[in-house]
């Protein structure tokens, strides 16, 4: 079983602190500032939520970001698209991370303290989702990169909010204020940003009062369809994306 101590300072893009009674409040940053998504991140996130799933002193997860936004910016660093064995890497890290989220069996609460332009099926994954009046969602890099967005938003945007709604977000690069997330289904409220890991910390509080098996079991069994989901729908998702993306490689080759 992981201990807090052997890892809490193991991650440079994640900030872990937790309190006494074992809530665990995981803010993602570069340098301290808001996150820079990139090729190394990726991989260090797998590994970070594998962690924090196998302590068992963690009660409640509370995942938030750092700056002013989630989620808005990535970067090709560390990164390969456009050869098997690179995109391989891609593939299994990008399955991973999901099912590692998944593996959490405690009760999770996301709060976005602004905009998620990539990677909204990590919030999606959790139980309660916090937002600012700032907080905007689209998924904005894969169509931007020419390649299919079969990293897990294909699978959960439709899910929550609704077939059409879901694929409509997804084709058109919609840009879903908080507002509408929320009466979508997608948020479950809006909080001032300077309230925001107040209210989520009051809901964990909360949480972390019940009996441990209470809460954990509850976890699990709210998420077994999401699992399945993700099992079945995941890895195949993600090959297409590589299809789409040596699809790119060629073209590029071809005006080169």
């Amino acid at each position: 079983m992981a201990k807090f101590d052997t890892y809490k300072d193991a991650f440079p893009n994640a900030r872990l602190t937790r309190q006494d009674n074992g809530v665990l409040e995981v803010a993602l940053h570069s340098g301290g500032g808001k996150l820079i998504f990139n090729g190394h991140t990726h991989e260090q996130f797998v590994d970070l939520f594998h962690v924090i799933g196998e302590d068992r002193d963690n009660r409640v997860v509370i995942l938030t970001g750092s700056g002013d936004a989630f989620m808005d910016t990535i970067e090709a660093d560390g990164f390969d698209f456009f050869s098997p064995q690179g995109y391989d890497r891609i593939l299994r890290e990008g399955r991973k991370v999901l099912s590692n989220i998944l593996d959490i069996e405690v009760p999770m609460i996301t709060a976005l303290n602004g905009p998620v332009l990539l990677h909204s099926e990590y919030a999606l994954l959790t139980d309660i989702i916090l937002a600012t009046p700032e907080t905007v969602f689209q998924d904005k890099p894969h169509f931007d990169f020419g390649i299919v967005p079969g990293d897990g938003v294909n699978l959960l945007w439709p899910e929550v909010i609704g077939s059409v709604r879901g694929r409509y977000f997804i084709l058109t690069r919609q840009v879903l204020d908080a507002r509408t997330a929320m009466a979508y289904g997608a948020v479950n409220e809006i909080v001032p940003a300077d309230r925001l890991l107040a209210r989520a910390h009051e809901i964990a509080d909360g949480l972390a009062a019940l009996p441990p098996l209470t809460s954990r079991y509850t976890r699990i069994a709210l998420t077994q369809k999401l699992r399945r989901i993700i099992d079945e729908g995941a890895g195949y998702g993600l090959a297409l994306e590589g299809i789409s993306a040596a699809d790119v490689a060629r073209r590029m080759a071809a005006q080169g």
